[in-house]
């Protein structure tokens, strides 16, 4: 448990023009690290993967999230479950290296195997070197721990504690205000996916995406073609902020030609695209002819690492002609979130400054950042008054 007095939180938990942010410690100490990492991310929906890590049928794929050996699991029926990555004997890991299993899962440590759906269905020797079975060994007991996980835009969302409200009920209003896109995404290929390591807590790196204040300076080229008066807040208190844009202009390749567009879009989507922070941890952007997500995925308290995927309307087998234009796009957005690099790592070197008190918003430009930190401030008040010392 933080030693951080209740307190400490109230100045964040206020209007944007008086508030404060999180204090320092959110972001160099290990102890507020811990505590983020039970109450914000293992008892909320958060992102750990994408479907196309594992696009085949019985792929399975090892993720330490936060600490948390899992993998990630695409079945016989092409369902995706994710599971703990420890064996019901004696806990040994079972899958280092993503692969693919025709099989079973089988722990190298004493041969348990485990079906693709987590059931046990193998115990050699354990009632002796032969016999497979003892009375006290009932492999419907010992299955796989399940994490509870769901999918969404191709993204693999767990939710560790079980605490958490159902998907549908949790992302509603993201789901909501995006319904258009409620369609097939077929990921671009192998250069639309790329990650950034960055030397940050990954808090900041949210903090940043939610609001377009940065724009002129960081961005300058994205600056001339969507400027921040262009620019929107987009805060839904408690779910998800960020920001939007009224002029979208799509990327063109020499010859004039564009990305197909999603099919059945309002016109809203012609000129307008948006980009939100869905609470913990998933960026994501909309756009009439494309759409990405990035995850966040914390390592440290001043690490972090960004995985970046790009969707289309169309596979890139059926549109071979924009094969450029696809390298192109990913060029494009590789470079804006790179330019978020040294004032997401500027920022975390700055919270080693004693003095700075959490610092001061802009009421006008930075409330779609506030908006994260006062859900963060919350759910860290609301843990620790359930459970402070009687």
């Amino acid at each position: 448990m933080s030693s951080i007095p209740l307190s400490n939180l109230d100045s964040v938990l206020t209007s944007t023009d008086k508030a404060k942010g999180l204090p320092n410690e959110h972001y160099v100490s290990e102890a507020i690290f811990e505590e983020e990492k039970k109450v914000i991310l293992f008892d909320n929906w958060s992102a750990i993967g994408t479907g196309k890590d594992i696009p085949n049928v019985g792929d399975v794929k090892p993720v330490n999230f936060v600490g948390m050996p899992l993998i990630l699991v695409r079945d016989e029926d092409n369902h995706i479950s994710v599971f703990q990555n420890t064996c019901r004997h004696r806990g040994m890991i079972l899958i280092e290296e993503p692969t693919n299993i025709s099989g079973v899962i089988r722990c190298p440590y004493h041969s348990w195997c485990y079906n693709l759906r987590g059931e046990l269905c193998a115990t050699p020797m354990v009632g002796g070197t032969d016999t497979n079975s003892h009375e006290s060994i009932r492999n419907e007991e010992l299955g796989l721990f399940e994490i509870r996980s769901t999918l969404w835009q191709d993204i693999i969302f767990v939710n560790i504690s079980g605490a958490a409200p159902e998907f549908k009920d949790y992302a509603a209003k993201a789901i909501k205000r995006w319904s258009e896109f409620e369609k097939p995404l077929y990921h671009g290929g192998e250069n639309s996916s790329f990650s950034l390591t960055l030397e940050t807590n990954w808090k900041l790196a949210v903090e940043n995406y939610c609001e377009s204040y940065h724009l002129p300076w960081v961005h300058p080229e994205l600056n001339i073609t969507s400027s921040i008066e262009d620019h929107y807040h987009i805060e839904e208190m408690g779910a998800f902020s960020g920001q939007g844009s009224h002029v979208y202009n799509q990327i063109k390749s020499e010859d004039g030609k564009v990305f197909p567009d999603f099919e059945g879009l309002s016109s809203k989507w012609d000129k307008t695209s948006e980009y939100i922070a869905l609470y913990p941890n998933v960026l994501l952007g909309v756009h009439r002819d494309h759409f990405f997500s990035i995850i966040i995925e914390p390592i440290e308290t001043n690490k972090t690492i960004e995985h970046v995927s790009l969707y289309y309307s169309k596979k890139p087998s059926d549109m071979p002609q924009l094969s450029a234009l696809l390298e192109t796009n990913a060029t494009f957005w590789k470079t804006v979130f790179q330019e978020d690099v040294g004032v997401v790592e500027g920022m975390q070197r700055g919270r080693n400054g004693l003095m700075f008190d959490g610092g001061k918003f802009s009421a006008v430009m930075d409330s779609a950042t506030h908006c994260f930190h006062h859900w963060v401030a919350l759910s860290l008040k609301e843990f620790r008054s359930r459970n402070a010392p009687l």
